[in-house]
């Protein structure tokens, strides 16, 4: 019974701030459609599959903070110094401000507002049949594992490429933290993350 009435909540919660955070932020993202236009040639929005809830693949969306079809010029992990990123990117990827339209994710129930960051189809066929348990959830905009491995492209060093860094070091640390969550979900550690999280991208560096 607390389960189901946590779950309905949450949903009830993400509709709620993910419409009132598109409308406020309405003006921010004209402003920034505005600048990446100006700064660099493509599209606006960036779309990716990733895997959802029970694997299901959804698309997620971004402003566009890299060079137009950049996929096909390098792999999906970036690289501290990637020069794929445009002027106006790194200064979106640093606050975070190509994330907005994922409160457009929200809105319609692929993500919610915290929970284990989804992965693309090509990482997830790496998953172990444990790891695949963080199916069980909806994905999140953000989780504890966000915190830990904020700038995960600091980590990366000279054994082997960065994406083999990324599928045999740094994915499954961050698969082992949102299992932790997964386990011990509730509305005081979903506060509490959000806590955590707000005070690390705006608090003190």
């Amino acid at each position: 019974m607390v389960a189901k009435f946590y779950h309905i909540f949450k949903r009830f919660f993400d509709i709620i701030f993910s419409f009132l955070g598109l409308i406020i932020l309405s003006p921010v993202i004209l402003v920034i459609v505005i600048l990446i236009k100006i700064d660099s040639r493509g599209p606006v929005f960036f779309k990716q599959e990733r895997a959802g809830i029970d694997g299901k693949t959804f698309r997620l969306y971004k402003l566009r903070s890299m060079v137009e079809n950049a996929s096909s010029l390098g792999k999906l992990v970036n690289e501290k110094n990637d020069t794929r990123v445009t002027r106006l990117g790194c200064f979106l990827r640093k606050y975070r401000l190509d994330e907005i339209p994922q409160l457009w994710n929200i809105l319609i129930g692929d993500l919610t507002f915290v929970g284990p960051r989804p992965e693309v189809p090509d990482y997830v066929k790496f998953y172990s049949e444990e790891q695949k348990n963080i199916f069980k959830v909806k994905p999140g905009l953000f989780c504890l594992s966000t915190i830990t491995y904020l700038n995960d492209q600091d980590l990366f060093d000279n054994q082997g490429t960065a994406e083999q860094q990324y599928i045999g070091k740094i994915m499954p640390a961050k698969i082992a933290i949102d299992l932790k969550y997964i386990e011990g979900q509730s509305f005081i550690n979903d506060f509490k993350i959000f806590i955590k999280v707000f005070f690390r991208l705006f608090g003190k560096q």
